[in-house]
């Protein structure tokens, strides 16, 4: 099913989409999550939360124009969500210099409806547009999805995790070589 009809039926309530939505991105939200020292419950709480906010937006008809994919929205949702919630519990989030910040993700989610890409950006979706299947899937699952390597390796039927290491390497040289960086 393609973005366009999925947001189409979101917007109509369908509780299918919903599910099908919430059902995709459940595991690579909780793996994306867990970098926030977030308890597993608050992360739970936070996805529940987000997965209300991306349905109250489709609903609203905020996600007809939308820049970018469901789940990259759903995870920016998700991610500000975190932010505050660690604010709130005074747990500092490493490695993230906006966490003093103060986020409202209704306000945060609309700005992912007016973004267009940067010529960066269009140049990286250009470059990912050439690689192959395998350096697509892998660089999907590691870089979107928040897949680990060895996850990698279960679900792509890799003999262990080194062989992911490698083609995830070779496939990131290929991108920049492609793009030129």
């Amino acid at each position: 099913m393609n973005e366009q009809k999925l947001i189409s039926l979101l917007k109509n309530s369908d509780k299918k989409a919903l599910e099908k939505v919430y059902l995709e991105n459940r595991v690579s939200f909780i793996n994306f999550a867990r970098k926030f020292n977030v308890s597993d419950e608050d992360i739970i709480d936070v996805y529940q939360d987000a997965i209300i906010a991306l349905q109250e937006k489709a609903v609203e008809g905020k996600l007809a124009d939308l820049k970018c994919s469901i789940s990259t929205f759903l995870f920016g949702i998700g991610k500000y969500m975190l932010f505050d919630k660690a604010r709130k519990n005074n747990k500092k989030v490493a490695d993230f210099k906006l966490e003093n910040e103060a986020y409202n993700y209704k306000e945060m989610s609309d700005s992912f409806l007016d973004e267009t890409p940067n010529e960066f950006q269009i140049l990286l979706q250009k470059g990912f547009a050439t690689l192959g299947k395998k350096c697509k899937e892998v660089l999907t699952l590691f870089y979107y999805r928040g897949f680990t390597i060895d996850e990698i390796a279960e679900k792509l039927n890799y003999n262990n995790k080194n062989v992911v290491k490698s083609q995830k390497s070779r496939c990131i040289k290929q991108l920049k070589d492609t793009i030129n960086l």
